[in-house]
């Protein structure tokens, strides 16, 4: 079911590139300036996210949905970005 088979979604990954820019950067330039679907802060610190997911539903309904993907007992769980 994921949106990355149907080519709706993508993964961020910018920390280390010559440019500057951090994957809380491109996080924060999403949620706060582009529509998605689902936009998710995946794993990393509470300051900088691993990689961000980001999704667009191709049939303009976007849930506006801001997740936060953490590890628990050695499984993903996902709550709500605050």
């Amino acid at each position: 079911t994921s949106q990355h088979c149907t080519g709706e979604a993508i993964d961020v990954d910018m920390d280390g590139t010559p440019n500057g820019v951090t994957n809380k950067m491109v996080f924060d330039y999403i949620k706060d300036n582009l529509e998605f679907d689902q936009l998710i802060w995946e794993f990393g610190t509470n300051e900088n996210p691993d990689w961000v997911h980001v999704s667009y539903e191709s049939t303009g309904k976007q849930r506006k949905q801001i997740l936060k993907a953490v590890r628990a007992n050695g499984k993903t769980q996902y709550i709500p970005y605050k």
